[in-house]
């Protein structure tokens, strides 16, 4: 019973959208030329409390598109080596990658009662641009997530803390953040799941979602 209670607050409190935060490592700023690197995502649940949490991490290394280009600069950025011998092991193709992260997506999605994931990120519109751009590379017919909404942890942030850096708001929001494993799409990712779920839980505890859904049912929407 209390999963259905979570399954049905959640399938509600984002429009029938499921939050994902979503975090790549690249090879640069331009999303058509510049290689993805590494990618890692964050599926998030709720209680039946409505407080949303993380619940599984999935990460990925992925080797250069054929023709990718990738700074040096990136490289020292991220500390990435693309010649070491470990991550070549384990590093996927970009449509190998991104076929093994959006399959437990989809699950989730249909887990929660949601009809798409929306994707969650620190300055959103940088990973959201990459990944569509990787996602028309590899002819990926069904991308998981809305191919222009998203949620902005930095916008929000900035709002709620004063802070648009990570570490920062991380911080500012109680959450651990250790300087020396940032610029890992994995860890990245799951600080940026942390803030996303506190800023909007802190919501939730003040106050503010109750009376946005009294307003609606005043209003009569949905």
């Amino acid at each position: 019973m209390s999963e259905a209670i979570a399954r049905e607050l959640m399938a509600q409190r984002f429009r029938s959208y499921l939050p994902v935060v979503v975090d790549l490592e690249t090879g640069g700023f331009n999303a058509q030329g510049d290689a993805v690197l590494e990618i890692a995502a964050v599926t998030l649940t709720m209680d039946p409390e409505g407080n949303l949490l993380p619940d599984a991490t999935y990460a990925y290394h992925i080797q250069p598109f054929e023709g990718a280009n990738v700074e040096q600069s990136a490289l020292d950025f991220t500390g990435i080596n693309l010649d070491d011998p470990l991550r070549n092991q384990v590093a996927l193709s970009e449509a190998e990658a991104l076929n093994e992260i959006f399959r437990p997506i989809r699950k989730s999605i249909k887990a929660h009662d949601c009809t798409r994931a929306i994707l969650v990120g620190h300055n959103a519109a940088f990973d959201q641009g990459f990944l569509n751009a990787a996602v028309n590379r590899c002819g990926i017919k069904r991308n998981p997530f809305h191919p222009f909404s998203s949620f902005d942890t930095a916008t929000l942030a900035g709002l709620i803390y004063g802070q648009t850096v990570l570490a920062r708001a991380c911080r500012a929001a109680g959450i651990e953040f250790d300087n020396k494993a940032a610029h890992s799409a994995r860890y990245d990712t799951e600080r940026t799941a942390e803030l996303f779920c506190s800023m909007v839980n802190r919501y939730k505890d003040l106050g503010g979602w109750q009376l946005a859904q009294r307003e609606q049912e005043m209003d009569g929407t949905d």
